[in-house]
């Protein structure tokens, strides 16, 4: 789940100015009543500034509330999270959240909101079996989601950015995933998803609304689909959430369809993903990511729908999916094969108690390379994109990790904020 809100870095950048003389010979107790509220180490209950940046949507403001629920531990188990908020292309809006976490096995979430203009969301997760102890996991979620913000700047390695086109993005999809685990390292997994998308002019000011620019693509982009996906995994982390030695590959091969379930009429796709997490001096891990698609062209399959291809863009790396490349919008290049290589090291800078659990800041140099080719036998390693920066981190323990990354490349700086790591 892909979730844009930077208050999680804020808050522990001001925690820790508040409390940084925690280390005394003789603590004083713990206060009680209203002033456990008042104490950002103690309160459950946190009113933070949300600043939401986004290369496309721009700047959204706001005013979240956060209350935390920990166990005995200081563990977070769930997060209550409302806000009201503004975006200038969107106006005023509001959204709620409830991430849970009953245990290290199980994960559910909702999330749903709206704004004054276009755009609305509701995403609902369930996830168990996370740790593959058991003989099986699953995942289920359910989405729809309006964007007015996408972009599209025609298919190639070489789109020009003179090409920027806006368009409103509307998907319902439901998916649901069935890994049977051979053992906690190995996993074989069938994933099913029902989509419709539609795509409809673009309404930003001083934005080129796609079907001005690419009629044709347009015309082809409303579809109904049906995905179907085996995955391969190994998997030996030491944690899922927040990893500092192991390696997890994915290998899939799936199609989609349009004419009934197993046609793949639409699209085949096939790809390898890989992490590596390696410890790398006092409190430091090395993480490397790489990512490989392809599409092919066969006798069965049609043109396929831009917003299928694959891209290179945006801050974060999905399985089967779009890859980062942090100094670009998402999806800032499309086409039908992808190749993706990320390296970053984490850096731990310090740890303290706030807001009723363990935080922890680290500090992200990367970089990041990609492209995407039309032809299987094109060399993936051949005229690569580049992204080069640095994010800050915050852990809340044990499940939630919020970020600020900061790339720069070839077409400027471009500022993310979420949570979870980028891979």
């Amino acid at each position: 789940m892909s979730l844009r809100i930077a208050w999680v870095c804020v808050l522990m950048l001001a925690s820790r100015i508040v409390i940084g003389a925690e280390a005394q010979p003789q603590p004083p107790p713990a206060p009680t009543g209203i002033m456990r509220w008042l104490n950002p180490s103690t309160a459950p209950f946190i009113p933070v500034p949300e600043v939401d940046l986004d290369p496309y949507a721009g700047t959204t403001l706001g005013l979240i509330g956060v209350l935390l629920v920990t166990n005995e531990k200081s563990e977070i188990r769930q997060i209550i999270a409302p806000d009201v908020i503004h975006n200038p292309n969107f106006g005023w809006g509001v959204r709620g959240r409830i991430f849970a976490f009953p245990s290290d096995n199980t994960q559910w979430s909702i999330v749903g909101g709206a704004k004054q203009r276009i755009e609305s969301e509701f995403d609902a997760e369930y996830a168990a079996g996370l740790r593959r102890l058991d003989p099986w996991s699953v995942n289920f979620s359910a989405v729809y989601d309006r964007s007015g913000s996408p972009r599209f700047f025609g298919i190639g390695n070489e789109s020009p950015l003179s090409n920027q086109t806006n368009y409103t993005d509307e998907q319902r999809f439901v998916q649901l995933t069935f890994g049977r685990n051979l053992n906690p390292e190995w996993q074989l997994a069938y994933t099913f998803r029902a989509r419709s998308v539609e795509i409809l002019p673009g309404k930003l000011e001083n934005q080129v609304s796609i079907e001005e620019l690419f009629p044709a693509t347009v015309l082809r982009a409303d579809v109904r689909e049906i995905v179907n996906r085996l995955t391969l995994q190994y998997d030996s982390r030491d944690n899922f959430t927040t990893p500092t030695r192991g390696m997890r590959w994915l290998l899939y091969f799936g199609g989609s369809s349009t004419a009934h379930m197993f046609a793949g009429d639409l699209y085949t796709e096939t790809g390898l993903d890989g992490r590596y997490y390696m410890p790398l001096g006092e409190g430091g891990t090395l993480v490397a990511h790489t990512a490989l698609r392809y599409m092919p062209r066969t006798s069965h399959t049609r043109e396929i729908p831009f917003w299928a291809l694959s891209g290179v863009g945006g801050d974060r790396a999905i399985d089967g999916g779009d890859q980062p490349l942090r100094s670009f919008g998402p999806r800032r290049y499309v086409d039908r094969d992808s190749f993706s290589a990320s390296l970053e090291y984490r850096w731990h800078m310090t740890s303290f108690n706030a807001f009723s659990t363990r935080l922890t800041l680290e500090l992200a140099p990367f970089v990041d390379s990609g492209r995407v080719y039309a032809s299987s036998s094109t060399d993936p390693f051949s005229h690569l994109h580049w992204s080069a920066g640095a994010g800050v981190r915050a852990i809340a323990s044990p499940f939630v990790v919020g970020y600020v990354d900061v790339g720069h490349g070839s077409e400027g700086t471009v500022v993310f904020s979420g949570i979870n790591y980028p891979f």
